[in-house]
């Protein structure tokens, strides 16, 4: 990788449910300002990857953040730390405002005491205007798309130094999965360091700087995203037919 010191490094990391243990020693950097994806099949352990990060199952293994270690911790002390998960599920208040959603995701930097932390909603409407226009709305009544940029606005409102995406194209329309990539980019563009867990592989390749791909618990290849898209392996096992040219997005 090219930076000499990740912003986020994990090593050995093991976790599971139970007995059955899923991640067997998994590594992975993402260093600051960049976009890291995990793609994989099915059941291979990319949210529990993610879960394990972020303290929600238990693990063994070192994860450094900023070059503390943080696998001790709780997932409270994390998201103090500067973790924040998107996951798969949302987890949105439903029966909350799309504005009180965003407000509760303020709770780091107010802890933090930082007197500011206010500003960042302008930033999150200015990346999402759709939320602006529903800002009194109930979240549960939000479409697919727009529950997605909700649960990333509410995450960004923490000012997280690592943002964690699991499958935020799950279950969109293509047209919305474009706009959720787009918004990807905008992220590092501005600076946002993001570990991407993605079954699209295809449109996760294209957003990312680098790439492991994750089977049954392992990393079974990894490289600069450019080249992975260029696997023959990764192409043929993931990316389909080599012969339909991605969809620029």
């Amino acid at each position: 990788m090219s930076s000499p010191t990740p912003l986020l490094s994990v090593r050995g990391l093991h976790a599971g449910y139970g007995r059955a243990e899923v991640l067997s020693g998994l590594d992975l950097d993402l260093p600051a300002g960049q976009v890291v994806t995990v793609i994989g099949p099915n059941g291979a352990g990319k949210s529990t990857t993610l879960n394990a990060l972020m303290g929600v199952l238990p693990a063994r293994g070192r994860i450094l953040l900023d070059g503390e270690d943080i696998a001790g911790l709780s997932l409270e002390e994390r998201v103090m730390r500067g973790l924040a998960l998107v996951p798969e599920k949302r987890e949105l208040f439903t029966t909350m405002s799309v504005e009180d959603n965003l407000l509760l995701g303020g709770y780091r930097p107010l802890r933090l005491g930082q007197r500011d932390w206010r500003e960042q909603l302008a930033q999150v409407f200015e990346l999402f205007p759709r939320l602006l226009e529903r800002r009194e709305q109930l979240a549960g009544t939000l479409s697919g798309g727009e529950r997605q940029m909700l649960a990333v606005g509410r995450a960004l409102m923490a000012r997280p130094k690592v943002l964690m995406l699991d499958e935020p194209s799950l279950g969109l329309a293509p047209l919305v999965v474009k706009e959720i990539f787009r918004i990807v980019t905008t992220l590092r563009e501005r600076g946002v360091s993001v570990l991407l867990v993605e079954q699209n592989a295809r449109a996760a390749l294209e957003v990312a700087d680098y790439g492991y791909v994750l089977e049954t618990g392992a990393i079974a290849l990894q490289g600069p995203a450019a080249t992975l898209a260029g696997d023959g392996r990764v192409v043929e096992t993931y990316l389909g037919s080599a012969r339909h040219k991605p969809a620029a997005m």
